[in-house]
């Protein structure tokens, strides 16, 4: 039986895409056939991920707010013959039909202070809405699930659905063009990626990077996200540690594929984090982590690196213990990384779809 899925995907238009637009990118070409899903976006049409795109005519900036006062386009206006709503983020469109919404963390209320005073608005009350009107609710791990609860979200709508990883190919010498570019050489190098922001902790990897005993060279991937991303740590460093920080800028799906491959460990020690999909991500390239202790990233990784806490010196103390052990934790993430498929999710997620159709 054929599913009809109105998506909101106006993540992938946003200019920091982040997490949830990887998941899109994930999800979206792995449901099966039977699920017929549309996009919604505010402003873009045509298709993209194999997804249609229909517009709401309405731009993002006035989209948003909006749907988190219940008003604006339904998404069954948008998307005739709809029969679910499926919200990716905390964009929640209001809307007639069941509703399956994806909450992929609750880091505003765990420390408001790193996000605006709009933006901490703006996530209370879609949380109010997802609470009052969600028939299903999507979280990639089981910590998201019990803070979920502990926020007043019914058990009875939760579903724990791990994200997927897809292992891009290297083609022949990716890994040393990769090195060449940034000034790499043959050192061994330690890599960071995500969106520059507080709660990814980059104050911690270059207080980290300073205390670790050998040579390695850091490298530092992702675009330019909001607040005090910590950078002016940099300053700290001595000069000689200064000059082996190389910052990456955002990359390709190609280049991140080829820094994942030749890093000697991934740091990726956030304060908090709904799942860390960038630590899959470096798991199937064999590359063993350094996160952090009690985190969604130790219910995907543990065995496949470090975890500790998210000081300068525990980051670097994990660093030391992956550098011990670093064969063994190498073919642990070769391991589980294969166990965490788009395709897996995206049953799941289809499987959820059909209940509620």
């Amino acid at each position: 039986m054929a599913i009809r899925v109105a998506m909101v995907a106006e993540q992938l238009f946003q200019p920091v895409p982040g997490g949830s637009g990887r998941y899109i990118e994930g999800l979206a070409p792995a449901l099966p056939p039977r699920v017929h899903a549309v996009g919604i976006t505010a402003t873009a049409s045509g298709a993209l991920l194999g997804l249609p795109l229909r517009p709401a005519r309405v731009p993002r900036r006035l989209l948003y707010p909006l749907w988190n006062a219940g008003l604006g386009p339904r998404p069954e206006a948008v998307a005739p013959g709809a029969q679910v709503v499926h919200a990716t983020t905390w964009a929640v469109p209001p809307t007639g039909l069941p509703l399956a919404v994806t909450v992929h963390d609750l880091a505003f209320l765990d420390d408001p202070g790193q996000f605006t005073p709009r933006g901490n608005r703006f996530f209370r009350r879609a949380l109010a809405r997802v609470k009052a009107r969600a028939d299903a609710v999507v979280v990639p791990s089981t910590a998201t699930a019990e803070a979920c609860v502990r926020e007043g979200i019914r058990p009875g709508v939760l579903h724990v659905i791990p994200h997927g990883v897809a292992r891009l190919p290297l083609a022949d010498g990716a890994v040393a063009e990769f090195r060449a570019r940034h000034g790499l050489g043959e050192a061994p190098y330690l890599l960071w990626c995500g969106t520059f922001e507080p709660r990814k902790n980059l104050a911690g990897v270059i207080g980290a990077f300073g205390r670790v005993d050998r040579d390695f060279h850091l490298v530092l991937a992702g675009p330019t996200g909001w607040g005090d991303a910590g950078l002016a740590a940099l300053d700290a460093l001595p000069g000689q540690a200064r000059e082996r920080v190389h910052m990456a800028g955002r990359l390709s799906d190609a280049d991140l594929a080829a820094a994942y491959a030749g890093a000697y460990a991934f740091l990726f020690p956030s304060h908090r984090e709904g799942f860390g999909l960038p630590v899959l991500e470096a798991m199937a390239y064999g590359t063993p982590v350094v996160s952090t202790a009690g985190s969604p990233m130790e219910e995907v990784a543990a065995g496949a690196g470090a975890f500790t806490g998210t000081s300068p010196a525990q980051i670097a103390a994990g660093v030391a213990e992956v550098a011990a052990h670093r064969d063994a934790y190498a073919a642990r993430a070769l391991r589980l990384a294969p166990r965490y498929t788009w395709e897996a999710s995206a049953a799941a997620h289809a499987a959820v779809f059909e209940g509620l159709a």
